[in-house]
């Protein structure tokens, strides 16, 4: 099942110029589907069309052309069904400066009709001992806390989070995972969009990345990895190096660069080369006592899929 799909949805601004007629395609086409269950990051470089994709999907803007499901409906026609059933922390979530952090969950479960204890939610989140405290007064990261607690209010089946790290320390990340996770145990789907790339790999089931407003990639990060045909990093520890041993590890065909540094050897190698390098550097008289692969980061993966050709 999916909870999120949307087929051949474009969206088309008016360049704002007077006069003029020209239209910005901020969306192009895109097809995307998000599975039942999953935690799917939504990644791509600025003005990408990634806001835009997540407003279609909230009804806060219309497709040009398309059609987008959601949680099996459609999102403008039964927005208010979709509403109920999803909780969204939004990227640049503003408080009500007078209002404490419970009046803002108290707020979200009248919205949603639900029973729930508002001093839970923000116990969940870390912040139960500025319950009482205006949220003016929070941090940056005090209120990502406080948008994620009611975001979750009435443990809606989808979760759209757009830039939740925003603000948080490495705990309050780590947190934020650890919630997310158990969400997605509890049966919801999560949507996790972040510019944060390592947040993303942590804890993301599959991934996709918008570049100019095309769906680029869209898999595992193993898959990327494998489709980008990006170099692992090789990482050996040598006892002595005769200096041929580097130059001929240098020529082998699938060999992208060596670094030396003492006793430590970094290859950047694809797969099918790395058993060559290890049996080349003995042939030559070197001692590999260690070795370890480092395969590509998401960074890197990023990276490749979004600059230069596609």
């Amino acid at each position: 099942m999916t909870a999120i799909e949307l087929r051949g949805v474009t969206k088309r601004y008016d360049d704002g110029g007077l006069g003029s007629s020209e239209e910005v395609v901020a969306v192009d086409d895109l097809d995307l589907e998000v599975r039942d269950g999953e935690v799917f990051g939504f990644l791509g470089p600025n003005g990408a069309g990634k806001s835009t994709t997540i407003n279609m999907i909230l009804d806060f803007v219309h497709p040009t052309e398309g059609s987008i499901e959601v949680l099996g409906h459609d999102a403008h026609a039964d927005s208010v069904r979709v509403r109920e059933r999803t909780g969204v922390l939004p990227e640049g979530f503003d408080v009500y400066d007078r209002l404490s952090g419970r009046k803002h969950v108290e707020f979200a479960i009248e919205s949603k009709g639900t029973s729930e204890n508002p001093d839970a939610l923000l116990e969940r989140v870390g912040i139960a001992d500025a319950a009482d405290r205006k949220a003016g007064g929070y941090s940056k990261g005090m209120t990502q806390r406080l948008a994620l607690a009611m975001a979750l209010v009435g443990e809606p089946d989808l979760l759209i989070l757009d830039e939740p790290s925003t603000g948080l320390d490495p705990n309050g990340a780590l947190e934020m995972r650890e919630i997310v996770r158990q969400e997605v145990d509890r049966g919801a789907t999560v949507f996790f969009s972040s510019h944060i790339l390592g947040q993303v790999e942590a804890v993301c089931d599959r991934v996709g990345i918008l570049r100019g407003g095309e769906l680029v990639a869209e898999d595992s990060v193993e898959g990327l990895r494998e489709a980008a045909g990006t170099d692992a990093t090789l990482r050996i520890s040598v006892g002595e190096l005769p200096s041929r041993a580097v130059d001929r590890v240098r020529a082998l065909e699938g060999v992208s660069g060596v670094e030396q540094n003492g006793s430590a050897l970094r290859v950047s190698v694809d797969d099918a080369s790395k058993t060559t390098v290890l049996s080349t550097l003995e042939e030559e008289g070197a001692e590999v006592r260690d070795f370890e692969t480092e395969e590509a980061s998401l960074e890197d993966l990023f990276r490749s899929y979004t600059e230069g050709a596609a």
